[in-house]
């Protein structure tokens, strides 16, 4: 049975991709546990950091699984499956706390765009990144023309996904997508978040956002998100919502 499981041990909460039959391929099923376990995560002050890892050592993910796209119609296939995948890998990216992707193997097609969700990625020497999309007639459909190319640049994205061209870990660390090569990549990013564990979860939360918005990774919330936090703890805002419900006329202090 494919799954995607989430596992919390103490500040650390792991997203682990588990479907070895298929080099853990993505499932629906594993699609649709992707925003119950971020909720999850955002939920639980107690933790700091996430790994994202893959349950078999030698795939980190062969992309989609084509045996449960290939069923749908083209309506359906391009509603639901890629705008949903969409949506959801979004929300990943998204996450309010620090995220290290552990790559111990082939990043493919939605495997790569996964791992593009994470804020540090770690790479085994032998691990590879590919879109292979076009050798089945279809194209990235979950960020791999969008957030990749802010990763990678055009020129990378577009050698891998016109020519199908296979990037090497050595050379995704000298692009800057991987932000350290190991051996034990799992190891390595436990080792990763249990430091970013350490450090001030609001610090790195805000940090997130202006790095966000910087990028241009849903820059509009993350602009406002920054604005709401500015303006939460003033006497100006306490005033405003004391007087609507006292319904009088508020006297704002300007602090």
């Amino acid at each position: 049975m494919s799954a995607l499981h989430l596992i919390v041990d103490g500040p650390i909460a792991e997203i682990r991709l588990d479907n070895p039959a298929k080099l853990n391929a993505f499932t629906t099923d594993m699609l649709a546990a992707i925003e119950p376990h971020c909720a999850m995560i955002e939920k639980d002050p107690a933790i700091r950091a996430v790994v994202i890892s893959a349950e078999d050592a030698k795939a980190f993910c062969a992309g989609a699984d084509i045996i449960a796209w290939s069923e749908l119609g083209p309506w359906d296939f391009a509603r639901h499956w890629v705008r949903e995948g969409h949506r959801l890998f979004d929300r990943v990216a998204r996450l309010s706390k620090p995220t290290v992707a552990a790559i111990g193997g082939q990043a493919f097609g939605g495997g790569l765009e996964f791992a593009a969700t994470a804020d540090i990625r770690v790479m085994a020497p032998k691990a590879t990144l590919a879109l292979p999309e076009a050798s089945v007639g279809i194209v990235p459909g979950w960020s791999g023309t969008q957030r990749l190319i802010r990763l990678l640049g055009e020129p990378v994205v577009k050698e891998m996904a016109l020519f199908g061209r296979r990037i090497s870990a050595e050379r995704a660390h000298a692009l800057g997508f991987a932000a350290e090569l190991a051996d034990d990549p799992r190891a390595k990013a436990f080792e990763l978040a249990e430091a970013l564990a350490t450090k001030s979860p609001c610090a790195i939360e805000v940090a997130k956002y202006m790095i966000h918005a910087a990028a241009g990774e849903d820059r509009s919330a993350m602009i406002e998100a920054l604005g709401a936090g500015m303006i939460g703890p003033t006497a100006d805002r306490e005033e405003g919502v004391t007087a609507f419900r006292e319904k009088r006329k508020p006297d704002f202090p300007g602090k």
